[in-house]
């Protein structure tokens, strides 16, 4: 490929990821944010720090049915399309974040 060219759209497609490497990913999410609700969960309750786990918990508790739709969209087809524009989500998008919904501009419209 020379300088002037840029790559195809196709090399950015999530497609390129096998469901086994997604479905990896979304594995590792998932039991990384578990492991960070043990963790609130075995800190202590004082009364401050039980706010503020209690919005890290909602947090992750919403990450977590975020991980669990993402599957879902594997298993029916649908992941690496944006739920807004019905394009597909960058590659690099969902090496970051691999249970997105949507592209970075739905997602700013959605917020």
């Amino acid at each position: 490929m020379s300088l002037d060219t840029t790559p195809s759209d196709s090399a950015h497609r999530p497609q390129q990821a096998t469901a086994d490497e997604i479905r990896r990913r979304l594995e590792h999410e998932r039991a990384t944010r578990l492991t960070q609700l043990r963790a609130l969960a075995e800190a202590g309750e004082e009364a401050e720090a039980e706010q503020l786990m209690s919005g890290q918990k909602e947090t992750l508790e919403r990450v977590l049915k975020e991980i669990d739709a993402a599957f879902a969209r594997v298993e029916a087809g649908g992941y690496g399309t944006c739920q807004g524009c019905d394009r597909p989500i960058p590659g690099e998008r969902l090496e970051i974040l691999p249970y997105a919904r949507y592209c970075v501009p739905c997602q700013r419209a959605t917020t």
